[in-house]
């Protein structure tokens, strides 16, 4: 049973930071890509960042490029989200993602992604 539990939302100033984290049951933690998408009241989800199963390559959106920095842990089975200098349009419900990893590049849909946590709301204030 794959299951993803995000933490770590809450309310944020503009220019502060705060770190999302996603714990994940279950050995196959080490092999799977691990994304985070957002959603937005009224917006499709979106892409955020990736990383790969060994933690050796990431991608970002570029809307939080040079602001945002996913890592994981293998040893805990948690991914993370440092979101630094937040905006208010980052506002969003905040979702971790996992997809199999191994021989395979990293994904940006959300279609590709087969589990999913159940969110953490973001709100960045002005």
């Amino acid at each position: 049973q794959v299951q993803l539990v995000e933490s770590g939302g809450g309310l944020v100033q503009a220019g502060g930071s705060l770190r999302l984290s996603c714990a994940a049951s279950g050995p196959w933690f080490s092999t799977y890509h691990m994304a985070w998408f957002r959603q937005a009241p009224g917006k499709e989800r979106e892409f955020v960042a990736v990383i790969s199963w060994s933690g050796d390559s990431t991608r970002y959106a570029d809307s939080v490029q040079g602001r945002f920095t996913i890592s994981r842990d293998n040893d805990k089975n948690t991914v993370y989200l440092q979101m630094n200098t937040p905006k208010p349009e980052d506002t969003a419900i905040y979702y971790c993602a996992a997809a199999p990893g191994i021989g395979v590049a990293l994904i940006i849909r959300t279609e590709s992604y087969s589990y999913w946590g159940q969110g953490t709301q973001v709100t960045v204030s002005s």
